[in-house]
């Protein structure tokens, strides 16, 4: 087979996601850091700034110290596990994290995104080889072209826990690809310090205990607080009026600071999913987005608190 170069340009000559190859299986994604997209991800994540600080500096600081540290007594495997319920904005915090290492460190990396679903397969032994080509060569080879940033998102897919595996569902195969997801990490540990592996995970107990020992620094992301609800809808209430200027003034309503205390519980992206389905409270505002009113979010943000009520109640 000939052989394609996995990182072959997209050819508009900016930092925008590049063509898969035929030998990419399991690739999302492939671009250069720093990237504006991501980077305006990072702005628009509300978290407290003390968590986006710990993990600049755990980024940055595997591509300092890293290399000149012995890995033998001070272990560090380029790991950095986010962890959460789903919709707490974990992979736009990842893509972030990623533009603004490189930026920080002043130089361009790649960056690689996984998609660890297509990974798997029904066929016995397929997966594990899936896995070992995608890490072992590559990843690998990217890693040797210089400093690499990769995002393994829903990480449980690839590395699940193995005491938790139905004798149902070919567990042998799948604790065939845990174990080459570790050796493989193992691996590019030892031999490519300038590679930095992100992860997330919506579901930490279903991840491997010998993965989660291999991470240097594991983060829980929480559901907002009162105070990130309050602005993540202003946020998006600012967004909104950036393209329809009379939406500014539904931010001092009363009925907005309201909505803001109903939405705790919510995750961010459905706070600003449902402030968004606001705009279709009825035809007139679908029709005429500058019509929005503070009672039409304040409704939205009730309605989705209900289905979210709804759908854990659900047995």
């Amino acid at each position: 087979m000939n052989r394609i170069s996995p990182f072959e340009p997209s050819g508009d000559g900016g930092s925008g996601p590049r063509r898969r190859t035929v030998d990419q299986k399991g690739i999302h994604d492939i671009r250069s850091l720093p990237d504006a997209g991501f980077d305006g991800q990072w702005a628009s994540l509300i978290f407290q700034p003390a968590l986006k600080d710990r993990l600049l500096a755990q980024a940055v600081l595997n591509f300092t110290a890293r290399e000149r540290l012995q890995q033998v007594f001070l272990p560090l495997h380029g790991i950095i596990l986010l962890v959460g319920p789903p919709g707490t904005g974990k992979t736009s915090l990842a893509r972030g994290l990623a533009s603004r290492t490189a930026a920080s460190l002043g130089g361009a990396m790649t960056y690689i995104e996984v998609d660890a679903h297509a990974l798997a397969s029904a066929s016995l032994g397929k997966s594990q080889q899936a896995v070992t080509h995608l890490l072992g060569s590559v990843i690998g080879e990217a890693a040797l072209s210089g400093p690499c940033i990769v995002l393994l998102d829903e990480v449980e897919t690839l590395a699940a826990d193995r005491r938790k595996m139905s004798m149902e569902a070919n567990p042998i195969d799948v604790h065939r690809a845990t174990d080459a997801v570790l050796t493989q990490l193992d691996q590019l540990a030892a031999d490519n310090p300038q590679l930095l592996f992100i992860a997330t995970s919506n579901f930490a107990g279903a991840v491997d205990d010998a993965f989660l020992s291999r991470a240097d620094l594991v983060v829980t992301v929480d559901l907002p607080t009162p105070e990130a609800c309050r602005a993540i809808l202003l946020d998006t209430l600012r967004r909104i009026a950036q393209v329809y200027p009379q939406v500014a003034s539904l931010q001092s309503d009363p009925l907005i600071a309201q909505a803001a205390d109903c939405a705790v519980g919510l995750d961010g992206r459905r706070i600003r999913k449902a402030t968004l389905s606001s705009l279709a409270h009825s035809k007139q505002i679908a029709a005429n987005p500058d019509l929005l009113t503070a009672r039409a979010v304040l409704e939205a943000i009730e309605h989705a608190q209900a289905e979210r009520s709804r759908l854990e109640a659900k047995p």
